[in-house]
């Protein structure tokens, strides 16, 4: 039984997730806030530096140098009630069935944007923003505790970019992405299921032999707990990203965004704690041996999935202006993955992924209230990649989810203005029925058998705040 498969599983899912705004997966949030306040329909408006993100051809509407700073706190609420999870004996995992304070409270994500006009034509920029993160803190013994106990993810992409203006017509971007991501999760390893599973085949007595001749308590065996992994992981990808702005009239723009794939090659450690799976330390190291669990390095090569935005834009008159994002994501890559653990004999973990594409539609509208408040307000619908309750993984309980939108553009100073957003996005419920395929017993994989079986319920809301300012 090699768990150290099963715990970078979540490490590859990650590193997979779409880095579009507010994509389904294990996406922040929001990575501009003037942009969340039409709930992300504002692809082809390019009002200020963080086009850089939805859209760099817009970069050629901005004169003079811009910046502008933001931070975006995601408040989720999530909760799980257990349906009956089972080892991979086909027992129950126990522990608590429910589970409702695993999600942080608040997170926070800070996003940076800056752009200079260089002439007529070419205008440059740099973006520094979040594109995706996780944190879930599961109870220690919940029910699905040998699937994931915690995981925390940290990303960060730096984009820089520039536009080239060919008329008042047509407008072309193109942005190289840079992207640093870091992961760390843990995870139970079924210990009591593994012993029972030992006695039944009368490989049982072998162990406890083994453990009294090297002076331990065999009898420590029958009150057995889990032993704990941990793992590790970081790595630098890069990428890039395009985009096209067409604009008929000075009131009316259509835009194309495409994000290229990003390739991740994951190296990382697993670490294994077995002394808290009883108070005798012979027991534990017994244990550990016969589980072959050792620290050691391991490796992931994945390919992120790419996205494709279409958006338009319309000045209706000096009031109001509405605006449409439609972005297709191509999470189908992330079908079963293969885990690899360098330099060792051991089993590959193949985990049954199987992501679907998705498309998230929003539409937008802004307010001119007057001179110096600007009103916006926009929904969306977005796909979740998961196709099934059976690939639903509890580190990725996504749902399909709704999203409204309200936020507004205050001018301080003919140079400066803030950005306020408000988001709340319902997740439609995630039931789950997961199973690793593989069991301790198995000698040619890896994995810990066990099925989570329950129902994720989620909502969340999104507050931003961004300072501009143009010199």
């Amino acid at each position: 039984m090699k768990q150290k498969h099963l715990t970078l599983l979540v490490a590859v899912a990650l590193a997979a997730a779409s880095t579009s705004a507010l994509a389904s997966g294990y996406r922040f949030g929001s990575q501009s806030v003037s942009a969340q306040g039409s709930a992300e329909a504002n692809g082809a408006e390019a009002a200020d530096a963080s086009t850089i993100f939805a859209n760099p051809a817009g970069l050629s509407r901005l004169d003079g140098k811009q910046i502008m700073g933001g931070v975006t706190v995601l408040a989720p609420h999530s909760s799980f009630q257990d349906a009956g999870s089972t080892r991979f004996t086909r027992t129950p995992t126990g522990g608590p069935a429910s589970q409702d304070d695993y999600a942080p409270s608040a997170v926070a994500a800070p996003s940076l944007y800056y752009s200079q006009k260089i002439d007529s034509q070419w205008t440059a920029g740099l973006g520094v923003f979040v594109p995706y993160g996780t944190k879930l803190n599961y109870d220690s013994n919940w029910t699905g505790r040998y699937s994931l106990t915690d995981i925390k993810l940290e990303a960060v992409n730096f984009n820089p970019s520039v536009a080239f203006k060919l008329n008042e017509q047509h407008a072309f971007g193109f942005g190289i992405d840079i992207e640093f991501m870091k992961a760390r999760l843990g995870q139970g390893v079924d210990i009591p299921g593994t012993i029972a599973a030992a006695q039944a085949t009368g490989t049982g007595a072998v162990l406890a032999r083994q453990i009294a001749a090297l002076g331990g308590n065999p009898a420590a065996l029958a009150t057995a707990g889990d032993a704990h992994a941990a793992v590790k992981g970081k790595d630098w990808g890069y990428g890039f990203n395009i985009g096209y702005m067409f604009s008929p009239d000075q009131n009316t723009r259509f835009g194309i965004a495409y994000r290229s794939p990003i390739q991740h090659e994951l190296k990382g450690g697993a670490t294994w704690d077995f002394s808290g799976v009883s108070r005798d330390p012979v027991v534990n190291a017994v244990l550990q041996g016969a589980a072959r669990r050792a620290n050691s390095a391991a490796q992931v090569d994945i390919r992120t999935p790419e996205t494709l935005s279409l958006n338009a834009f319309r000045q209706f008159n000096d009031k109001w202006a509405g605006m449409a994002d439609v972005t297709w994501t191509r999470n189908s890559r992330m079908d079963n993955i293969d885990i690899v653990f360098v330099g060792t004999a051991e089993g590959n973990e193949v985990i049954r992924q199987q992501w679907k594409n998705t498309v998230r539609v929003a539409l937008g509208a802004n307010y001119k209230l007057n001179d110096q408040v600007t009103l916006r307000g926009g929904i969306a619908h977005d796909e979740a990649p998961v196709r099934s309750a059976e690939l639903r993984h509890a580190a990725l309980p996504d749902a399909d989810r709704l999203q409204l939108s309200f936020g507004a553009n205050w001018k301080l100073t003919p140079a400066s203005s803030l950005d306020l957003a408000y988001s709340y996005l319902d997740f439609k419920d995630a039931p789950g029925n997961y199973t690793n395929n593989c069991n301790p017993t198995a000698t040619t994989c890896t994995g810990n058998g066990e099925t989570v079986r329950g129902t994720w319920k989620t909502h969340m809301q999104l507050l931003g705040l961004a300072y501009n300012y143009k010199f």
